[in-house]
């Protein structure tokens, strides 16, 4: 770039200081975010460990002459010693200390990082007491030293753009957006087609003139400003208002193993106990406060209101150490322990079971197993009632809907690769986030720029921080349980095929699989609150009320009195984020343990 004189009026003119369009502009209008080095290094990865593993049946083979199986022996530790191992020592090391275990994804992380600093101290030039002052802004553009820093801040822009390592819909994206407002509040001045945030009609008109438009950049920038949330990781991770938790709780004492704990929400005072103990189901791969995000947010906190004691699944505590244990220890052995804990403490009162994603997902064959080992030994079930949010529970290529998951996993995962690579370890929240990344299209742009979008007051700010904690802070899948998950379950379709198996007490029904009709014999009821918006959790795969426990031919959408229900709603996988979604949820399954019409 050359030396510009000082005669910088427009927004556009700023932007032509980059040279042109650059990646984060996405150029080639991509839908969806390409993360193209990480793809390629993946694929050879996998290419590498696909050559390993075939050496390692020509060094073993007796049907192989001896030199041949002596060559393939050494070249297979050759690429242990010098490509192999310096791989698996940087994976693991990134995830023991928290980092995204991909280089790429990672350097992206620290860009996307500076971007937004150096968005935070350009607006800083331009506020005065943290107001926006325009009259300073146009006397500040129009003098040389005013020219010089722009010309300093646009180099920089361009080349935190020019660094980055994938295209398309990314969280660049969505910062470059912030950007070109900026600019335009500077200058006073639209840049060339669609303003960022501005909503257009059928006929490409916009819905808000300029000054009101430029109104509203005024109140975003100055509210970002004062809450120093430009970096929406960085805000997430340490705003004093992102803390997720609203609800007292306790550990109950004895419950801890491997690091799963059991919560005890106790009642609020002044509230009217129902008798009545609910025990939720949290999912292995997130904080278990999407149950209770926040004051206003929070399935606990309405609970609680009702009157249910609850207890809590809580996974956030598991490490390395757990590595090596399945689904029969989390999706059995815990919650064994767990109920078995819940009765002592109140004997005689009704439990009811709630689970979200997949943490109802593997409540629904613990509860099935646990109806045959009741009939095993002449007792009747003792859980009858299943609330189910987001569930999952078939997995197919044909109307579950979990068709795009099924190609990611066939497509970029290699089991040998995850367990050399994560074994020790546990398979960590960056990468369970890739993978949910990829059937949801530019999903990191998309939240990033609706963050920004919606960023006109500091109380809007503030009140998203808690859900962005959460979003962005998940747990480590225990590394044996995941492979177990990804093998019997999103690809082995088992439980809906009837060949999970799990532990039992009963020797006869020891690793045997699980009867899901026994639900139906049990009459357990179960509702199914799923979204038609919902990618992770699609509605052709939450189908369990309509498929086994007390339906009525297993067919009906809705029903009440002691039956399944299955309610539909226009919303997406994580819903409780929604205050009125929220409520709807707590009314219908209130009316559900209660047995009521809804």
């Amino acid at each position: 770039m050359n030396q510009p004189a000082c005669t910088i009026a427009t927004a556009d003119q700023l932007l032509a200081l980059q040279g042109g369009a650059t990646p984060a502009d996405n150029p080639l209008h991509y839908k969806t975010a390409i993360h193209w080095k990480s793809d390629l290094s993946t694929q050879w990865l996998q290419n590498l460990y696909s050559w390993n593993t075939l050496l390692g049946a020509v060094s073993e083979s007796p049907w192989i002459p001896h030199p041949m199986q002596l060559g393939a022996s050494l070249q297979r530790q050759l690429i242990d010693v010098n490509l192999l191992l310096p791989i698996r020592t940087q994976a693991q090391d990134a995830v023991l200390k928290g980092n995204h275990p991909d280089p790429f994804r990672a350097e992206n992380l620290e860009l996307e990082r500076k971007y937004a600093r150096l968005l935070q101290t350009l607006c800083g030039h331009f506020l005065i007491e943290g107001t926006f002052d325009p009259e300073h802004a146009t006397s500040l553009i129009r003098s040389r030293q005013g020219c010089q820093m722009l010309y300093h801040y646009m180099g920089e822009f361009a080349q935190l753009e020019y660094r980055y390592h994938s295209l398309g819909l990314t969280r660049m994206a969505a910062l470059k957006e912030l950007l070109k407002t900026i600019l335009m509040l500077i200058t006073q001045t639209p840049v060339s087609g669609l303003l960022p945030y501005l909503e257009y009609d059928k006929e490409g008109n916009p819905k808000q003139d300029f000054d009101e438009y430029l109104k509203r950049c005024r109140q975003r920038i100055e509210s970002l400003y004062a809450e120093q949330a430009f970096d929406i990781v960085d805000y997430a991770n340490n705003s004093p208002h992102s803390i997720i938790g609203c609800s007292a709780f306790n550990e109950v004492e004895g419950s801890g193993l491997h690091g799963v704990r059991l919560r005890h929400y106790p009642l609020p005072s002044g509230v009217t106990p129902c008798n009545t103990v609910v025990y939720l189901s949290s999912p292995l791969i997130n904080r278990p406060e999407i149950f209770d995000l926040a004051p206003g947010k929070s399935v606990i906190e309405g609970l609680l209101g009702m009157g249910y004691d609850l207890y809590l699944t809580d996974y956030s505590g598991v490490g390395p150490d757990a590595s090596h244990l399945g689904l029969d220890f989390f999706g059995k052995e815990i919650h064994d322990r767990f109920l078995d804990l819940v009765t002592q403490r109140h004997p005689g009162l009704p439990i009811h079971v709630m689970g979200y994603c997949m943490g109802g997902s593997l409540i629904l064959p613990y509860l099935a197993r646990r109806a045959e080992e009741r009939f095993a030994r002449g007792e009747a079930m003792d859980i009858t009632r299943v609330a189910l949010m987001a569930t999952p529970v078939k997995f197919d290529d044909q109307k579950s809907g979990h068709l795009p998951m099924r190609d990611v996993i066939r497509t970029w995962y290699n089991e040998e690769m995850m367990t050399d690579l994560f074994s020790s370890v546990n398979i960590p929240p960056q990468l369970i986030e890739v993978g949910m990344n990829q059937i949801q299209p530019g999903v990191q742009y998309t939240v990033a720029n609706g963050f920004y979008h919606r960023a006109t007051q500091p109380e809007i700010i503030q009140d998203s921080a808690p859900f962005l904690h959460w979003l962005n802070k998940g747990t480590a899948f225990p590394a044996t349980a995941h492979r177990e998950w990804i093998r019997r379950v999103f690809i082995g379709n088992q439980i809906w095929l009837g060949t999970y198996t799990l532990a039992s007490s009963e020797p006869s029904l020891d690793q045997q699989p699980v009867n899901m009709g026994a639900l139906t014999q049990a009459g357990v009821a179960i509702m199914d609150y799923r979204g038609d918006r919902d990618p992770i959790s699609p509605t052709g795969s939450c189908v369990a009320s309509l498929t086994w426990g007390a339906c009525s031919d297993c067919n009906q959408i809705t029903t009440t009195h002691g039956l399944n229900r299955t309610i539909e709603k226009n919303i997406g996988h994580i819903f409780v984020v929604s205050r009125k979604h929220l409520s709807d949820y707590l009314t219908r399954v209130a009316a559900f343990y209660n047995d009521q019409a809804d």
